[in-house]
């Protein structure tokens, strides 16, 4: 299926990052799904060469391309490659925790921490998810309570993308013990803050070199300058965010579902049975027939949903509908690629292991799929809006 999404200059961009993964990232990634999390030296490389918060304007360091195109590049050739764990440190970087500071950090702010997100000496994090506290983000107990010209900060969180490699951590917290929605407030807290300490690296499934930690806060004293945006702002601002983080993931996942089909038809027609290609027996062709049409589906809806976002009319139901239907496509996809690959599919050797393996998170972070259908039915009814949801 020819796609008229992107230009010559995102072609050329592609072919850039494509190299930089073969160079940066390829070699070194089983030796970081081993470590369980990235060289910081990768993140900085791709911060030179420009790969890095694009969208910061130049006044701040950055090229000033607000264009989400470049991002979903970067997406659809980590999971090209396969190694979307070690690469999320970067689409996490661009995609989610950039926003915040663009759109919410003052000037004396953006000055401090912009410069860094592009060059990659500040590597992002979004600290949300607590022990206790999933999906529902209006029960977090995480507080910061203000004292003199800081906030004291007592609480853990979990579940947190870059939480060992990151620099700033936004953090989701309660200023107003009264208040459910309009008591939380964001505070960026930086590495080496008073207080502030990083817990176990959690042993996942997959993604495994894409380092997730669990944070803690004991009378950690966070600067009341480090606020971003205003006291009780937190869970709007939160929810402003939400539609390109899931875009993003809707990015990956119909990206790795076009990928698993890609590795599956080149070993069908390689592998044989009862003395025939795979490819040529007809329950493997219309098997591999049916994905094919499922996964260009899927890819033109999140097509025009880049084409919205780029516009300024991308919905939280929209972002919501895509984030769930591609990531359950992700799901089908895997799942019968990696059966048709018979025994060989179990062994780790084989991409369609891992990609089995790194696909099953989707369904979870970013809002579980679950919540997805609510935000949808929602509109179904007259309702509207959007709810918290569980963070990476």
């Amino acid at each position: 299926m020819r796609r008229r999404l992107y230009d010559d200059v995102h072609e050329d961009f592609r072919q850039s990052f494509r190299s930089f993964v073969a160079a940066e990232i390829l070699p070194h990634h089983d030796r970081w799904e081993e470590a369980g999390r990235v060289d910081r030296e990768m993140f900085t490389a791709a911060g030179e060469a420009g790969y890095l918060a694009m969208a910061v304007p130049p006044e701040y360091g950055g090229l000033g391309t607000d264009d989400f195109r470049f991002n979903a590049v970067i997406g659809e050739e980590l999971q090209r490659a396969n190694v979307i764990g070690s690469g999320m440190c970067i689409t996490l970087h661009n995609d989610v925790v950039l926003p915040y500071l663009l759109h919410f950090a003052d000037e004396r702010q953006k000055r401090r921490w912009l410069p860094g997100m592009v060059t990659g000496e500040r590597m992002g994090a979004i600290s949300m998810t607590e022990p206790g506290a999933g999906s529902d983000l209006a029960a977090l107990a995480t507080s910061a309570r203000l004292d003199g010209d800081d906030y004291v900060v007592n609480g853990a969180k979990t579940f947190v993308t870059n939480g060992l490699n990151a620099d700033l951590v936004i953090l989701a917290a309660r200023t107003d013990p009264a208040q459910r929605h309009k008591g939380i407030s964001l505070l960026v807290v930086e590495d080496g803050t008073p207080g502030f300490t990083r817990g176990r690296h959690l042993d996942k499934i997959g993604l495994r070199s894409q380092d997730t930690a669990e944070l803690f806060f004991s009378d950690a004293r966070v600067p009341a300058a480090n606020l971003l945006g205003g006291v009780g702002e937190g869970f709007s601002i939160l929810m402003r965010n939400l539609a390109q983080e899931r875009l993003g993931l809707a990015v990956s996942a119909i990206s790795a579902a076009r990928a698993a089909l890609s590795w599956t038809v080149e070993y069908c027609k390689q592998r044989e049975a009862f003395g025939r290609p795979l490819m040529a027996h007809q329950n493997t062709r219309f098997t591999l027939a049916d994905l094919a049409v499922q996964v260009d589906v899927g890819q033109t809806f999140v097509d025009a949903l880049i084409e919205a976002h780029g516009r300024g009319e991308l919905t939280a139901e929209d972002a919501a509908k895509a984030k769930y239907w591609t990531t359950e496509l992700q799901q089908t996809v895997v799942n019968r690629c990696l059966q048709l690959h018979g025994g060989y599919g179990f062994m780790r050797e084989f991409p369609i292991a891992r990609a089995y393996l790194d696909a099953r998170i989707q369904t979870i972070f970013g809002g579980t799929n679950e919540i997805m259908k609510e935000i949808v039915a929602r509109t179904l009814d007259g309702g509207g809006g959007d709810r918290p949801a569980a963070r990476r």
